[in-house]
């Protein structure tokens, strides 16, 4: 818990840094790109039609009572911001070694920065979503109040996961392949393309476990069926935020001293 207090008092201290490293980020991944930021906004569209598409057609996939391509792009665009914030910090210390080198700066700074960035191109991930909701008739409701809660638990969870994976990779730089076997794994498990219904019972217990599965049913319970989750699903996507952020700092802060004699 005293490491992720000196987080929370170093962010002021470190903002600077901070705006630094995200506004690098920012211009890296949009440079000589002709449509700029508008990817982000034009990437999970394209995805969903795509997606929607192929599972609507081929697979008959639908969901009663709501819009399919609402329900489609909700999933992917809160499992491409884990996904995104996750992959990105993976490689964050080992990229940064040049710095952390030279100078004393927290080394938790640089997969924080990551999931920054990648929180920052989530907000605009929410321009197309919208407007999906708007194009379906979905509409809007008081419980979208809601969604802010949801978003910050999964910006704790995808920290703390991205802690824990930049410390791996600095010794294991087979984690990258790893992790991409995983963040497929991952996807499948998680109701984003399908009905969660059509899993058996006996199995969806054990799918409710998946922590992406509680971020993901708790922003649809609000924006597509317009109603309060239940207590649990609050509970669960705190907790799955919390245990997640405590543990992978505490898998960082005990090996950040070691990472100078591998990168």
């Amino acid at each position: 818990m005293k490491f992720i207090k000196s987080i929370y008092f170093n962010i002021k201290k470190y903002s600077f840094l901070l705006k630094q490293l995200v506004s690098r980020d920012f211009k890296v991944k949009y440079k000589r790109s002709a449509l700029g930021i508008l990817w982000s906004v034009l990437y999970p569209v394209l995805m969903m039609l795509v997606m929607g598409f192929v599972f609507s057609n081929f697979f008959k996939a639908s969901m009663p009572g709501v819009s399919y391509l609402a329900y489609l792009l909700i999933g992917l665009v809160l499992f491409n911001y884990f996904s995104d914030a996750t992959n990105q910090s993976m490689s964050s210390i080992v990229s940064n070694f040049s710095l952390i080198n030279k100078m004393y700066i927290p080394k938790y700074i640089f997969p924080l920065s990551k999931c920054l960035f990648a929180t920052l191109n989530f907000m605009i991930t929410l321009i197309p979503l919208y407007l999906i909701i708007f194009i379906t008739g979905t509409g809007i409701n008081f419980y979208h109040l809601l969604l802010p809660y949801v978003i910050l638990c999964l910006f704790m969870f995808s920290l703390g996961v991205s802690f824990l994976l930049s410390a791996i990779a600095v010794f294991l730089r087979d984690m990258y392949y790893i992790y991409g076997i995983i963040i497929l794994m991952w996807t499948y498990l998680t109701p984003i393309m399908y009905n969660f219904a059509i899993i058996p019972e006996k199995l969806q217990t054990i799918f409710k476990i998946n922590p992406m599965y509680q971020f993901v049913n708790f922003a649809r319970e609000i924006i597509l069926y317009g109603r309060m989750p239940s207590t649990i699903s609050f509970v669960a996507c705190f907790v799955a935020g919390t245990v997640m952020l405590i543990f992978g700092s505490f898998v960082f802060k005990k090996v950040q001293d070691k990472f100078i004699y591998y990168i």
